[in-house]
């Protein structure tokens, strides 16, 4: 398979897990644990409306990455955000995780193929 293949594929799949995690499981709320996560994290009086901000964060990430548009300092932003994410979310809710601390083994593999898909199947690529 060739590079630009795979960084399409790596693309929209990144794309994806934006889209799952903000629309369907903080938007629409099918996984309330990740509310419950903000509310231990942030408090419980706005919960809700910074669950949903946070997804349509997400959304506008996912937008970002399909749009093409300064992709190295897209794949810069989601792995400080997913690093970010995860270390706080490691260190004071493990419990609310869906794999636990062990979440973090899959942040830094997203992490690591984002690094991957950006600075090497598109380092030709000027942006």
């Amino acid at each position: 398979m060739s590079k630009p293949r795979i960084y399409n594929i790596l693309t929209y799949g990144f794309a994806a897990v934006w889209i799952a995690n903000g629309f369907f499981c903080k938007v629409l709320n099918l996984v309330p644990r990740h509310e419950q996560i903000v509310e231990r994290i942030l408090g419980n009086d706005y919960s809700r409306q910074l669950t949903i901000t946070i997804g349509l964060s997400e959304i506008i990430m996912a937008t970002w990455i399909l749009s093409g548009y300064k992709t190295k300092l897209n794949a810069i932003a989601q792995m400080a955000v997913v690093a970010t994410m995860n270390l706080l979310e490691f260190i004071l809710v493990p419990d609310l995780l869906l794999w636990g601390k062990l979440n973090s083994l899959f942040a830094s593999i997203f992490i690591l193929l984002v690094y991957f898909n950006e600075f090497y199947l598109n380092r030709k690529q000027l942006n």
